[in-house]
Protein backbone atom coordinates (compact mmCIF):
# COMPACT_ATOMS: atom_id res chain seq x y z
CA UNK A 1 0.00 0.00 0.00
CA UNK A 2 2.59 2.46 1.10
CA UNK A 3 4.86 1.76 -2.40
CA UNK A 4 1.52 2.50 -4.25
CA UNK A 5 0.78 5.66 -2.39
CA UNK A 6 4.60 6.93 -3.19
CA UNK A 7 4.33 5.83 -6.82
CA UNK A 8 1.15 7.88 -7.13
CA UNK A 9 2.45 10.84 -5.32
CA UNK A 10 5.65 10.65 -7.67
CA UNK A 11 3.91 10.68 -10.76
CA UNK A 12 1.29 13.76 -9.25
CA UNK A 13 4.31 15.71 -8.71
CA UNK A 14 7.38 15.52 -11.09
CA UNK A 15 5.04 14.99 -13.99
CA UNK A 16 3.42 18.47 -13.71
CA UNK A 17 6.70 20.15 -11.94
CA UNK A 18 8.04 19.87 -15.12
CA UNK A 19 11.60 15.77 -20.32
CA UNK A 20 18.51 12.02 -26.35
CA UNK A 21 16.97 13.40 -29.58
CA UNK A 22 13.76 12.00 -28.58
CA UNK A 23 13.60 12.72 -25.08
CA UNK A 24 11.46 10.87 -22.72
CA UNK A 25 8.39 12.11 -21.08
CA UNK A 26 8.10 13.10 -17.64
CA UNK A 27 5.57 10.16 -16.88
CA UNK A 28 8.15 7.69 -17.89
CA UNK A 29 10.86 9.81 -15.42
CA UNK A 30 9.27 9.50 -12.40
CA UNK A 31 7.69 6.23 -13.66
CA UNK A 32 11.78 4.83 -13.42
CA UNK A 33 11.97 6.73 -10.18
CA UNK A 34 9.12 5.32 -8.88
CA UNK A 35 10.33 1.71 -9.97
CA UNK A 36 13.98 1.74 -8.87
CA UNK A 37 13.32 3.97 -5.93
CA UNK A 38 10.20 3.54 -4.01
CA UNK A 39 11.81 1.63 -0.81
CA UNK A 40 14.54 3.95 -0.89
CA UNK A 41 12.46 7.08 -1.00
CA UNK A 42 10.40 5.21 2.26
CA UNK A 43 13.04 4.63 3.64
CA UNK A 44 15.26 8.14 3.43
CA UNK A 45 13.05 10.45 2.62
CA UNK A 46 9.82 10.55 5.06
CA UNK A 47 8.67 13.29 5.02
CA UNK A 48 10.54 15.09 2.34
CA UNK A 49 8.07 17.17 0.06
CA UNK A 50 8.43 15.12 -2.82
CA UNK A 51 8.41 17.65 -5.65
CA UNK A 52 10.88 16.96 -8.30
CA UNK A 53 13.87 19.47 -6.80
CA UNK A 54 13.37 18.10 -3.45
CA UNK A 55 13.60 14.23 -4.24
CA UNK A 56 16.93 14.53 -6.08
CA UNK A 57 18.48 16.63 -3.38
CA UNK A 58 16.82 13.71 -1.03
CA UNK A 59 18.09 11.14 -3.45
CA UNK A 60 21.79 12.73 -3.44
CA UNK A 61 22.31 13.73 0.06
CA UNK A 62 21.48 9.86 0.83
CA UNK A 63 23.29 7.99 -2.03
CA UNK A 64 25.25 6.89 0.55
CA UNK A 65 22.65 3.94 1.84
CA UNK A 66 20.18 4.29 -0.94
CA UNK A 67 20.09 0.71 -3.31
CA UNK A 68 22.43 0.08 -6.34
CA UNK A 69 18.71 0.13 -8.71
CA UNK A 70 17.89 4.07 -7.67
CA UNK A 71 21.78 4.87 -7.77
CA UNK A 72 21.73 3.91 -11.43
CA UNK A 73 17.98 5.04 -12.05
CA UNK A 74 17.47 8.05 -10.31
CA UNK A 75 20.60 10.73 -11.77
CA UNK A 76 19.62 9.25 -15.61
CA UNK A 77 15.67 10.26 -14.74
CA UNK A 78 16.18 13.55 -13.32
CA UNK A 79 18.55 13.97 -16.65
CA UNK A 80 16.04 13.08 -18.68
CA UNK A 81 13.50 15.73 -17.32
CA UNK A 82 15.78 18.58 -17.52
CA UNK A 83 16.08 17.46 -21.25
CA UNK A 84 12.68 17.59 -21.92
CA UNK A 85 12.15 20.69 -19.75
CA UNK A 86 14.94 22.53 -21.75
CA UNK A 87 13.63 21.16 -25.02
CA UNK A 88 9.85 22.95 -24.27
CA UNK A 89 11.90 26.06 -23.88
CA UNK A 90 13.37 25.94 -27.08
CA UNK A 91 10.09 25.24 -29.30
CA UNK A 92 9.66 29.31 -28.77
CA UNK A 93 13.10 30.07 -30.43
CA UNK A 94 12.42 27.13 -33.34
CA UNK A 95 8.95 28.18 -34.05
CA UNK A 96 8.96 32.01 -33.39
CA UNK A 97 7.84 32.61 -37.34
CA UNK A 98 5.02 29.94 -37.28
CA UNK A 99 3.52 31.02 -33.68
CA UNK A 100 3.60 34.87 -34.87
CA UNK A 101 2.58 35.05 -38.70
CA UNK A 102 0.60 31.20 -38.71
CA UNK A 103 -0.91 31.09 -35.30
CA UNK A 104 -0.94 34.81 -34.79
CA UNK A 105 0.58 34.07 -31.32
CA UNK A 106 3.33 35.58 -28.93
CA UNK A 107 6.63 33.70 -28.06
CA UNK A 108 5.84 34.98 -24.60
CA UNK A 109 3.37 32.51 -24.62
CA UNK A 110 4.12 29.34 -26.73
CA UNK A 111 2.12 26.99 -24.83
CA UNK A 112 -0.85 28.28 -25.98
CA UNK A 113 0.35 28.17 -29.82
CA UNK A 114 1.18 24.34 -29.86
CA UNK A 115 -2.49 23.15 -30.29
CA UNK A 116 -2.13 25.91 -33.59
CA UNK A 117 1.07 24.58 -34.15
CA UNK A 118 0.38 20.67 -34.17
CA UNK A 119 -2.36 21.30 -36.90
CA UNK A 120 -1.26 24.01 -38.90
CA UNK A 121 -0.25 23.75 -42.15
CA UNK A 122 3.34 25.00 -43.33
CA UNK A 123 5.39 24.46 -40.36
CA UNK A 124 9.02 23.71 -40.90
CA UNK A 125 10.85 21.53 -40.23
CA UNK A 126 12.42 22.58 -37.73
CA UNK A 127 9.74 23.70 -35.56
CA UNK A 128 8.11 20.36 -36.07
CA UNK A 129 11.84 18.44 -34.72
CA UNK A 130 11.66 21.07 -31.78
CA UNK A 131 8.00 19.96 -30.49
CA UNK A 132 8.99 16.39 -31.23
CA UNK A 133 11.76 16.83 -28.88
CA UNK A 134 9.71 18.41 -26.63
CA UNK A 135 7.07 15.86 -26.36
CA UNK A 136 4.48 18.02 -28.26
CA UNK A 137 3.94 15.24 -31.16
Amino acid sequence: MVRGGILIILVALIVPSLAMAQTISFGESAGMIAASCAADINANCRGVNLDANRLKECLSRNQDVISAPCKATYFKAFEAIQKRVAARVTVANACQREIVKLCGGSTKETSRSIPCLMTATGVSARCQQAMGEAGYR
